[in-house]
This record gives C-alpha cells, structure tokens and sequence, in this order.
C-alpha cells in the first residue's frame, strides 16, 4: 500500500509531461498553418497586387461591421480572414485574364468567375483543421439572403456568418472602388444601395447595424482612408504580428526579406 502514492505521483507526472508535449506539439502545428496564410496572402499580393489591395481594403470593412456587432474573438478573427482570403479563388491561370479584363464580362465569363468561391475554398481546404470555418465562409460569400446566389444556393442563416459580413463588405468595397471600366461612387451612394438590397442580397439586420450613423461613419472614414496615396496609407506595422493562436496577419504590401538573406544577397 506504501507504493500506492509513489506510483500515482509517478504517473501524473508522467502524465504532464505527456500533455506538455502534446501541447507543444499543437502550438507548433497552430504556427505552421498561419504561416501558411501569411504566405498564401503574399502570393496574392506578388501574383495580383490589386486583389491584394481589395481584400485588405474589404477586411478593413469587414471588422468594422464585426466590432459593431460585438462578435466574440474567435469570430471576429474568422471574419477577418475570410474578408482576407475571399477572393483567394481568383487567383487561377484560368480567371486570371478576366478578372483583370478592362471591360464588362460576357456571361461565359461570367459563369467562369463564379467558380472562384469553391477554388478558394479547396485551396483553403488543407488547413481546415486549424480554421474550419474558413472554407466555409470563403465558399459562400456571394450567397445572397434570399437564396439567389451561388455556388449552392442557400439562403438567410444557412449562410454562415462570417460570409454575410463579408458580403456587405465586398459589395460596398466594389461600389465605391474605382474599376477599370466605371468610376467609384460615393460611400453614400453605396448606403444607399445597400439599403435596397437588405433582405434580399443581404441579410436585413447586418445592413441596419452597418447603416447606423455611427457605424456608416467609420465606413466613410476607413473609405476615404483607403483613398489617399499608397505612401500614407501604409505605415509600418509589421511588427503587431501575434502567434497562434490569436494570430493577426500582417497585411505586408511588399515582402522585406530577413536581414540574414539581404545579408547574403548583397555579399555581406
């Protein structure tokens, strides 16, 4: 009976150490799969550095919606990403002549675009694991709340949160964005059609908490931010950059190599 202690002290303790690892084992898994994000949002900007600047520019939106809904962590970070990663899809040798055509689509075109949502969200699919509700939000951004929308068709609460913010935002981004082929309209002009679409392209209580002065004020705030030259717009922030599991990506509109390889590069 004497060993009886010593042996349960020997296996908690053995127990612990157990955990510890796993633990460890875990954090280092969660790093990995930002990593990966961060990475896969550097390719967006090297491979399309508008689509770059409009989903920074869609995110900015996206929390501020978020915010004033009062959403836990978690989901404001689910949102952040999503409004990140929305367009990942677009990113494709396929669509990558039409998106950047300087002119309206033809409906093949069209249809070809529509298929970004679900190549976002397979691209997004390996690291369902750490983020699974990402995919999730990617694929179902252009649903619309009156079931509409593609690629499922599904409507009101069956659309993920995450991916009803992300729509407002989207939308208010492509309004008051200059395109190749119209001019940006105001950010009230985009109040004004966001009005007249909730509940049918958007889900009716998301467009009047975004209506709301005060909320409608940071929008036009964050919009006309958003406008001023790239040199002001981009202060340097690299460094507000947090570990899993509450990462932040860093929103980097050009990579800065670690000072080890500029060393080398530059014969140092």
């Amino acid at each position: 009976m004497r060993g009886t202690p010593l042996v349960a002290g020997i296996a908690a303790g053995a127990a612990a150490v157990l955990a510890t690892r796993a633990n460890r084992r875990r954090q280092r898994a969660e790093r990995f799969a930002a990593a990966a994000l961060e990475t896969l949002l550097r390719a967006i900007d090297a491979n399309d550095s508008q689509t770059g600047a409009h989903v920074r520019r869609v995110a900015r939106y996206a929390l501020i919606l978020a915010d004033a809904l009062g959403v836990d962590d978690a989901m404001r970070r689910t949102i952040e990403l999503a409004a990140l990663f929305h367009d990942i899809g677009k990113i494709h040798e396929a669509l990558f002549d039409i998106v950047h055509e300087g002119r309206r689509l033809t409906a093949s075109e069209r249809r070809a675009i529509a298929t970004h949502p679900r190549r976002g969200a397979e691209v997004l699919a390996p690291i369902a694991y750490f983020y699974e509700e990402l995919a999730e939000a990617v694929l179902a951004h252009h649903e619309r709340w009156d079931g509409q929308g593609y690629p499922r068709g599904i409507k009101g609460r069956r659309i993920p949160l995450a991916a009803r913010v992300v729509t407002i935002a989207d939308t208010f981004d492509a309004i008051t964005h200059r395109r190749r082929y119209r001019d940006g309209r105001t950010a009230r002009e985009a109040a004004d059609i966001l009005a007249a679409g909730r509940g049918t392209q958007f889900d009716p209580e998301l467009a009047d908490v975004l209506l709301l002065p005060p909320v409608f004020a940071q929008m036009a705030r964050a919009h006309r931010f958003a406008m001023r030259p790239a040199t002001l717009r981009h202060r340097s922030n690299d460094h507000s950059a947090r570990k899993p599991p509450r990462v932040r990506i860093r929103w980097r509109t050009r990579t800065e190599l670690p000072r080890s390889v500029r060393q080398k590069a530059a014969g140092t």
